[in-house]
This record gives structure tokens, sequence and C-alpha cells, in this order.
């Protein structure tokens, strides 16, 4: 019984928004969090803010974001509340078809209602702006969208995030921000030739990131990974991209903490250091081809 409503204190704690910020909303908030404005806005071309476009070449196929402004006719316009909650909680579009995982649904997934809804209302806000979507560019074996199912079947564990009894607030609220609105893993998260998750190796980094960018491990691994960062160190690295040895973010993470992360309280940026550092380690050694590849971008060959 007290274990019982020790995780039904953690839910209603971290749910209820009790970390988000003035002067932000809980929506806006939320929206930065989550990145919405990173992948949907075409800023290469500048393109309207969260009007699509924006191409995402992966390792499975090419895959252009959607139109999520009000727009009637090419953004999400006529989508009721509950369109949304069910795109984000199941990963079905409001006619029912299953959307590709690379709108990561997969990690949307554990938020709560609440937020979801205060997400929902902060989108309403932004202002229409009429552009239709692209089709994906995807070999003709993953046109047939039914197939979908199967890969939810296998990889796909719908349902808000569960607080975990034995752990702290702080490392709920982390584990919640991660698992979910800020979906750390969909980029820091080997895959598999489907797509799924590799078993065992959460967060460890990837060399096949999106884009094509090599994504450092982030588990607590000593040699490989973040072990040696101090929290203080990988709290300012998350606020402001700048790591204790004057080097810098750049690429997706450069634009991930810029539009998002900074915009972080001091407890959220914390709570997500002390999840991180409890994840498993995985020997993963990425950062070698990232340092290579860095070598020759800096080269010029």
């Amino acid at each position: 019984m007290k274990a019982a409503l020790l995780v039904a204190g953690l839910a209603a704690t971290f749910a209820g928004g009790a970390w988000a910020t003035a002067p932000m909303s809980r929506g806006e908030y939320l929206y930065k969090l989550s990145g919405c404005e990173n992948c949907h806005s075409d800023r290469e071309h500048d393109g309207a803010r969260l009007a699509g476009g924006r191409r995402l070449v992966t390792p499975l196929g090419t895959f252009f974001t959607p139109n999520i402004t009000p727009d009637a006719d090419t953004g999400i316009g006529r989508w009721s509340e509950a369109d949304f909650i069910r795109a984000l909680r199941e990963g079905k579009s409001p006619s029912g078809s299953n959307y590709y995982p690379s709108f990561p649904y997969t990690s949307y997934t554990r938020l709560s209602d609440s937020d979801m809804k205060a997400l929902w209302a902060y989108l309403r806000t932004v202002p229409a702006a009429r552009q239709a979507n692209e089709a994906h560019e995807l070999p003709w074996y993953l046109r047939f969208r039914p197939l979908l199912a199967i890969w939810k079947w296998l990889y796909f564990d719908a349902g808000a995030y569960q607080p975990v009894a034995a752990k702290s607030a702080e490392w709920n609220r982390g584990a919640y921000l991660v698992q979910g609105a800020a979906h750390c893993g969909e980029c820091h998260t080997p895959r598999n030739t489907l797509g799924g998750y590799r078993k065992g190796a959460l967060l460890a980094g990837t060399m096949t990131g999106p884009e094509g960018n090599v994504v450092p491990n982030i588990t607590p691994d000593k040699p490989f990974g973040i072990g040696k960062w101090k929290r203080s160190e990988l709290v300012q690295y998350l606020g402001s991209g700048i790591r204790s040895d004057g080097d810098c973010a750049g690429g997706l993470m450069a634009e991930i903490i810029d539009n998002g992360l900074k915009y972080l309280p001091a407890g959220d940026l914390e709570a997500i250091t002390t999840y991180v550092a409890e994840v498993p380690a995985v020997a993963n050694p990425v950062h070698k081809a990232r340092k290579a590849r860095k070598a020759k971008d800096d080269s010029g060959y």
C-alpha cells in the first residue's frame, strides 16, 4: 500500500507540471523540450515555422517531416485533441493508419495525458502556414504502411511513463524527461536492421544516426561514454552546449540545446543527469568514429 501511494505521489508530482517555469507556459515548455521546431521547420530553405519539409536521411530511407501548424488543409487544423493524443500515444493518424517511427511516438507515448493536452494547446497558438507535405523517399518494401503493425508489435510499447517506487523523485523526473519528451534514446541508441532499439544498448551511441551523424555514447561507461564527466559538467553542457574543455556542441545536438534544453530549469537538468548517470554502462566506442570524421572535415579532404 505504501509503495502504491509513493508511486501515485511521484506521478502526481512530475505529471502535474511542477518543474515547468515562468514565463513559459507548460505547453511551450514541452514544445521546446520535445524538439518540435527542430524537426518540423525547414530552416535550410527558409520554411515557415512548423510547416514541415525538413529532410531526414536514415538508413531505411529519407523522410520529410509534415506540417503541424493549424492550417486546415495542409496541417493539423482539422485534428481534434483526441487525434493528437492518439498520434503521440499510439502512433496512429486520425484515419487510423500507422505512422513511421521516424516520428518518435515511441518516446512521446511516455508523456502523461495532461502534458499531451498542454502541448496540443500550445500548438494551436502557432500561426497557420499553408504547405503541402512531401512524400517520403523509401524503398518499395517499406511503402506498405500496414506492415508497420508488425514493427510496432516487435518494438513499440505504448503507454505513459510509470514511476519506479524504489527510485527518488529526481531520478523518476529524469527518466520521464529522457524517455519521453526529450526522446534522447531516439538518436543515442543504436538500432538493428529493422530500425528497432538494439537490446542492452540504451543510449550507447551509434555510427548511423539521423542525417548520417555519428551520435555519441552517453552511458556512464568511462572509456567510451560519459563516465568521467562530473555532474556539474554535464549540467553545464546540457544547458549551454559548452564542455568543460571549451569545446562546443555542434550539428543536431547544438539545435537541441539552442532550441530546447537551454530553456530547462536547473532542477530538470539535474534530474536528467541523475537518470543518465544510472543507466547501464555500455562499452561502445563510437567516439573514435566521431573523432576520425571530425579530423577529416577539419582537414578539408
